[in-house]
């Protein structure tokens, strides 16, 4: 049983969770029960009808498609980058900052990096234009695929969960 009702760990998510509870929600170890809380919250934000498998950002998650029974990367819009093991980035809009005027929103003149040594690459959802995630790498370096997640050990190891089926 969570220490949380349904309605704090939503306001969790939203940023309007007062303070002390914040603290001591995020200080303390996880009670049973609070990932699917945490899911439930994130599910009952998006308009699709697919189940949220594994939350990888705040717009970003794992879903098990509705029809059939496979796993995406789907945007809080619906937009699907596709199969879960894939990098998703390489579906997703890409701006690249490569140049001292582009990093002049980010850096206060002068304290931007060297556009020789480093960029910063945004990633933005085609659909919706949420940013999903900003690498700072060198400017030769490939896209960064963050991690291939082991979901059945997650819902065996972590979260002790039945694991959604799949195709």
């Amino acid at each position: 049983m969570s220490s949380y009702t349904n309605e704090q760990v939503s306001h969790l998510i939203e940023g309007t969770l007062d303070w002390e509870t914040m603290f001591r929600m995020l200080s303390m170890p996880k009670d049973h029960g609070r990932f699917e809380q945490y899911v439930a919250a994130l599910q009952s934000k998006v308009k699709f009808e697919h189940k949220i498998v594994l939350p990888l950002g705040p717009h970003l998650h794992i879903v098990q498609k509705a029809d059939t029974k496979t796993w995406v990367t789907m945007c809080d819009c619906g937009h699907e980058f596709g199969d879960y093991r894939e990098n998703w980035k390489l579906n997703a809009v890409v701006y690249v900052r490569d140049t001292e005027e582009a990093m002049v929103d980010v850096y206060p003149k002068l304290m931007a990096p060297d556009t020789n040594w480093q960029v910063y690459r945004e990633y933005y959802c085609p659909k919706c234009g949420a940013m999903h995630d900003v690498e700072a790498p060198t400017p030769w370096y490939p896209v960064i695929h963050d991690f291939e997640p082991d979901i059945d050990a997650f819902y065996r190891d972590w979260v002790n969960l039945p694991l959604p089926e799949r195709a």
